[in-house]
């Protein structure tokens, strides 16, 4: 149920961009186990995930997601964050992002 949650999310977040903006690429594949989902719009933004569910059934049931997404900032440069998510929380990185 997560997954759809957090696809409905950025899928609306793609949709509520400005109107001079075009949708380039917009797919999507939702099953009751797993998910993946791309879009690419005329202003720089993209974005991709996979999720799937692990210990499917069990009490250590969760989802793990692998994506990416990126933008071009005010600066006019682009910025990638390749991220996974899973029972370690979020954890991204990208070259703009600091290391602990």
């Amino acid at each position: 149920m997560k997954f759809i949650i957090v696809f409905v999310a950025l899928f609306a977040l793609a949709l509520a961009a400005p109107a001079e903006v075009e949708v380039l690429k917009n797919e999507s594949d939702v099953g009751p186990e797993s998910f993946q989902y791309a879009y690419a719009t005329s202003d720089g933004q993209e974005a991709e995930a996979q999720g799937q569910l692990k210990n499917v059934g069990s009490e250590d049931e969760a989802i793990v997601v692998k994506g990416s997404y990126s933008f071009v900032a005010d600066d006019g440069q682009t910025y990638t964050v390749n991220y996974v998510a899973d029972e370690n929380g979020f954890q991204p990185q990208g070259a703009h992002l600091p290391v602990a």
